[in-house]
């Protein structure tokens, strides 16, 4: 056990990652050893979830697994904001209750990021089940001289938090008020946001110090992120979006509650904007394609694995040559394991032949993938392993009078096995049906039925049976009918 305990350690030591509060590359080093808290930013169920949203998702959920599949247990909490103005207004166009409108949208996302082959996180706590919590936050950001209240609204003076602008690397004195700053005539500082919002009619509200209200946005993630992960934790995700102002200012709440710096998010890490002709796509801009949309026109794998291509970091440009790209990417996966299965599965006498560079290929190939991954989780280098293993076991079946014997079968098995193991990291399911065979099966079929139309032409009626034998032996059912010959199965 101990043995095993110091490999994992030298693993661990090995795996660096880009910290969005320090700009650098740095060791990932947790907090608690073979442990990892993670918080991620989720999202505002008022709408069907975008490829925007299904990015973000997808990459934490890489960096959750494979930091499961070095060894790491990992406490995964990702909530849901569902009390917000985007929610009050569309519920109100509506005309349905608030909840049911966010109760809708959750069901929608579970359904549609389990598609795409999502883990479920450890816990999603919701913003209306932690008003507790929140109040308590507010009021020690009172108490502690970073908040005050006016008309029973509570801000955070932005100018009292030393640290403010760390993580975003902006300078107070440079930030403008307007974009994602609320501009307000009762704040003391354009740059102060609320912590807590007074009720207006009709909204809903729950009972607090300062009256009727509900919490502001940004204070729900602080005092969520406190609660199930402790004052200090090992990362914060979420989209490049939210540096500013979102988790720029969950570190000064939660900091600034805990009268101390530098004790709340170790590591922040931020994934790239999935783009449309190089403009971030948003719900804001009108600009973005739907989840469901996107699952109507390509297999759900195909598309986790077009947001599995490019790394987490980098911007990712959405269009249909893109998935389609990303769709004869992922055929070549399956076509390779497709050929190999079949392979595998002929049991004739074979031959001795060559496997040595295959052999070397394979023993490498876990090594190979966690250095990607290791080195901030490049994605792309770790899919490349994936097709450096199919084309070699290509080339290793591609030689001359191949005829495989048992090294050679045990070869391309542990070759397959290998290729579905650390896909299956990557969350990438690949089927080992025949890639080809929905789209060929009703040509086929079409070529087979004239082949029998012209053996019973030609009076060949042995052949035109054994034809339709052979396919009843394989559940296919032939009927002549006066409009010609049609087939199904069975």
């Amino acid at each position: 056990m101990r043995h095993i305990l110091m490999a994992m350690e030298i693993n661990y030591k090995m795996m660096k990652l880009y910290n969005t509060l320090t700009s650098n590359v740095e060791e990932f080093n947790t907090r608690e050893n073979g442990k990892v808290a993670m918080y991620v930013c989720g999202v505002t169920p008022y709408n069907y979830p975008h490829i925007g949203n299904a990015r973000a998702v997808v990459a934490f959920d890489i960096i959750r697994r494979y930091l499961e599949y070095i060894g790491y247990e990992v406490n995964y909490i990702q909530n849901f904001t569902d009390i917000d103005d985007k929610i009050i207004n569309k519920a109100s166009e509506e005309g349905v209750f608030w909840k049911s409108l966010t109760e809708k949208f959750i069901k929608v996302y579970f359904e549609e990021m389990d598609a795409l082959n999502v883990l479920r996180a450890t816990l999603y706590p919701l913003a209306t089940e932690n008003i507790t919590e929140i109040i308590e936050l507010v009021g020690k950001l009172i108490d502690n001289g970073y908040a005050y209240v006016i008309n029973g609204d509570v801000y955070y003076e932005v100018r009292k938090f030393s640290g403010y602008g760390k993580l975003s690397k902006r300078v107070l004195d440079e930030m403008e008020s307007g974009a994602r700053v609320v501009v307000s005539d009762i704040k003391r500082d354009p740059l102060d946001f609320a912590l807590w919002k007074s009720a207006k009619p009709g909204e809903p509200s729950w009972e607090s110090p300062w009256g009727l209200g509900r919490p502001g946005w940004h204070i729900e993630c602080s005092a969520m992120a406190q609660k199930y992960l402790g004052d200090d934790f090992d990362i914060h995700g979420g989209g490049q979006d939210l540096i500013f102002p979102h988790h720029e200012n969950e570190i000064a709440q939660s900091e600034g509650a805990m009268a101390g710096e530098g004790r709340f998010a170790k590591y922040w890490m931020h994934n790239g904007f999935v783009t449309i002709n190089h403009e971030k796509m948003s719900k804001s801009l009108g600009n973005f394609f739907t989840v469901r949309e996107v699952l109507e026109k390509y297999p759900a794998e195909v598309i986790r694995y077009f947001l599995t291509s490019a790394h987490y970091r980098s911007p990712l440009d959405f269009s249909d040559q893109a998935l389609d790209q990303a769709k004869s990417a992922y055929d070549r996966l399956r076509t390779g394991l497709f050929n190999i299965t079949r392979i595998i599965n002929d049991k004739s006498v074979g031959k001795p032949i060559d496997i040595k560079d295959a052999e070397s290929i394979l023993l490498n190939a876990e090594t190979d993938f966690k250095d990607a991954m290791n080195d901030d989780f490049n994605t792309p280098k770790a899919i490349a392993v994936l097709f450096e293993l199919i084309s070699n076991a290509n080339k290793v079946m591609a030689q001359p009078g191949f005829s495989p014997d048992d090294n050679a079968r045990k070869l391309l098995s542990d070759i397959k096995d290998k290729v579905i193991n650390l896909a299956g990291v990557l969350g990438i399911s690949i089927s080992i049906d025949n890639p080809q065979s929905d789209e060929l099966t009703p040509q086929l079929m079409e070529l087979i039925i004239e082949l029998r139309a012209t053996a019973r032409k030609d009076k060949n009626y042995a052949m035109a049976d054994i034809i339709r034998n052979r396919l009843t032996e394989l559940n296919i059912t032939l009927e002549d009918t006066p409009q010609g010959t049609v087939w199904r199965g069975k």
